[in-house]
């Protein structure tokens, strides 16, 4: 128990060290994160639709 209650209190002490970012940051960092995924998300739509349609006119 007490070595729990060590590790603890040493990840709070460690946690006081981290840098945080700002507001303005991270309301950055969101938008980044969510354009790139949704770039890629539609980016691999497309891919897939090519593939599919590619491999219909294969088969046909």
């Amino acid at each position: 128990m007490q070595r729990v209650t060590k590790f603890f209190r040493e990840v709070v002490r460690e946690m006081k060290k981290v840098s945080w970012p700002k507001r303005k940051e991270l309301v950055n960092y969101t938008i980044t994160v969510l354009a790139t995924v949704a770039f890629f998300t539609v980016f691999f739509a497309v891919v897939d639709l090519g593939i599919s349609e590619l491999v219909r006119l294969i088969l046909e």
